[in-house]
């Protein structure tokens, strides 16, 4: 959700902000890696009890499939 509202402060559509988020966690751009969230453009320390010590890839549809646009796309 976050690189969905940096893409949008881009001047770019709603839509098309979705589409970026989503490519990025596809690709494998955004992942979890010593309790740490990663994505294109930042970072955020998650709470220890959300700390995973492994490195989690957020590649499967489960984490950005839900996500849809519902209303005007602009």
């Amino acid at each position: 959700m976050t690189l969905f509202y940096q893409q949008l402060d881009q001047q770019t559509t709603k839509a098309e902000a979705l589409r970026q988020a989503q490519l990025a966690l596809a690709q494998g751009n955004a992942y979890i890696e010593n309790g740490v969230v990663y994505w294109p453009g930042g970072s955020l320390t998650l709470p220890t009890e959300l700390a995973i010590s492994d490195r989690q890839e957020l590649r499967h549809p489960f984490y950005w499939a839900a996500f849809t646009m519902v209303g005007n796309p602009w």
